[in-house]
């Protein structure tokens, strides 16, 4: 990990100092409909009901509405859950595109989310998503001992997504989880964020992009290199591609935030040089994932 990586982390760990957890009101939700963190628990706190299944505890029946529908439902309870938040970091190589302050918002994103978590009296881990989901070396302590991050992964334009499915990662069951990623690669969102949301209580999506990424250059000629594959390509950027570029983002970020409401998960996206500007984090605290 670069010396500039660890000053992120520095500069991270500062900031989160201002900031604890908070849990958004949305919860993680399986692909089948059923909400993952509101399963049958012992917690006295009522969630909903359900049609009753052979097998169930008949202490959980409501006879109450039995008597009045004649249909068999059992109670929801809140299932306790384990104070504890899994940040993942994706180490695509676009996570550190030259010329722009990416990779430092993302690292010190990492950094501000472990230590609002201790605020809160979470633990917390972190993770690094390349081919495979890794453990940041000392991703359970204060993040300036964190060591071995590093954005190289080449992932053919799919980003992280077989991080997720060649080795599940071992996730604290029902924590919070957090994915920091420019989410600009191709594939299904609802398949990562399915990952994501196996045994989560909550899941929350921080997107960071540059402000090249939002912002394409000027009308002119141009050469562009691929971020993942290095590939070199000089191309004439006109008003009508510049349209197109903006128009397909759009479509790509709502894909996204489609994806998120159906997963229960909350998304939120900022600009890296906005963020490294003085670490306002307004628009996570705004969405209720950060609070002051």
């Amino acid at each position: 990990m670069s010396e500039a990586g660890h000053q992120y982390l520095n500069e991270g760990e500062s900031a989160g100092m201002r900031y604890a957890l908070a849990v958004p009101r949305s919860t993680a939700s399986a692909m089948t409909g059923l909400q993952l963190g509101q399963r049958a628990g012992s917690s006295l706190e009522f969630r909903d009901h359900r049609d009753y299944q052979p097998g169930d505890d008949l202490r959980r029946i409501d006879w109450n509405a039995f008597a009045r529908s004649g249909k068999l439902t059992v109670k929801l309870y809140r299932e306790e859950i384990s104070p504890h938040l899994d940040i993942v970091l994706d180490g695509s190589r676009s996570m550190a595109l030259d010329g722009s302050a990416k990779m430092r918002a993302a690292i010190g994103l990492a950094a501000v989310f472990a230590v609002a978590a201790e605020n809160a009296g979470y633990s917390h881990s972190a993770w690094l998503a390349r081919d495979r989901c890794v453990p940041v070396p000392n991703g359970n302590n204060r993040p300036s001992t964190w060591s071995g991050i590093e954005f190289d992964f080449r992932g053919n334009l799919k980003g992280p997504m077989e991080a997720f499915t060649r080795v599940p990662p071992k996730f604290s069951r029902q924590g919070m989880r957090v994915l920091i990623s420019d989410l600009l690669w191709l594939g299904e969102p609802l398949t990562v964020l399915q990952h994501l949301a196996k045994s989560a209580s909550t899941i929350v999506v921080a997107q960071v992009l540059a402000g090249a990424d939002v912002d394409p250059p000027e009308r002119g000629r141009v050469r562009l290199v691929d971020s993942e594959t290095e590939e070199e390509r000089e191309i004439f950027i006109d008003d009508g591609a510049i349209r197109r570029y903006r128009d397909a983002l759009m479509r790509h970020q709502q894909n996204w935030h489609r994806a998120c409401r159906q997963a229960g998960a909350v998304i939120v996206s900022v600009v890296a040089e906005q963020i490294v500007a003085g670490w306002n984090l307004e628009a996570l605290v705004k969405a209720e994932v950060l609070k002051v």
